[in-house]
């Protein structure tokens, strides 16, 4: 017998924890938000309004175009007071809907929820404008071929570019696969 007793110690495994994502996923729509504010403000004080600047002659230039209407120059004929209310107020319920799915959802990281994070900061950066402005700044603008894309932002790319994820994390997401129906039990 050993002078010495052993001690023997009962652990338990606890699961790993896993990693919380949704503070990462509301710094990427913070993130948007910086970013969309700091180039809107850079090409309000650098481009004048309907000018721009060539970076691609022919297919990329940066401009600066002020749209009172939605996405892609949507209801720009439209009555200003009452679709800019409008577009402000869907986009603050967006905020709010996405902002609830993304705690819902971000703990683990998918690609809906990124998607998620994006469309939030997008949503926000345009209210922001509708807000302060009463319309939104568009300087981005694409041609190609004989084809011009209307002038956009990076909201506005934040919010396609969260939409197809969407669309891809609805399309490839396993769907759990029902339960088989349990054995009866003879007894």
């Amino acid at each position: 017998m050993s002078a010495f007793p052993i001690r023997y110690e009962r652990r338990t495994r606890r699961p790993p924890r896993q990693r919380d994502w949704r503070i990462l996923f509301f710094l990427v729509a913070l993130l948007v938000i910086a970013l969309d504010r700091i180039t809107k403000l850079w090409v309000q004080k650098h481009i004048y309004e309907g000018g721009g600047i060539s970076v691609i002659p022919g297919v990329f230039r940066l401009s600066h175009v002020l749209n009172e209407g939605a996405a892609f120059s949507l209801f720009n004929d439209a009555p200003a007071d009452p679709t800019r209310w409008a577009l402000t107020a869907f986009s603050i319920v967006a905020a709010t809907i996405v902002t609830v799915l993304l705690l819902r959802a971000g703990r683990r990281f998918t690609w809906t929820a990124l998607g998620l994070a994006l469309v939030l900061g997008g949503a926000i950066g345009n209210a922001w404008d509708r807000l302060q402005y009463k319309m939104v700044t568009d300087f981005l603008e694409v041609t190609i071929v004989r084809y011009h894309w209307p002038d956009f932002n990076i909201a506005d790319s934040a919010i396609v570019v969260g939409g197809i994820l969407l669309f891809l994390g609805a399309l490839f997401t396993k769907q759990a696969a029902p339960d088989s129906p349990a054995q009866s039990d003879p007894s």
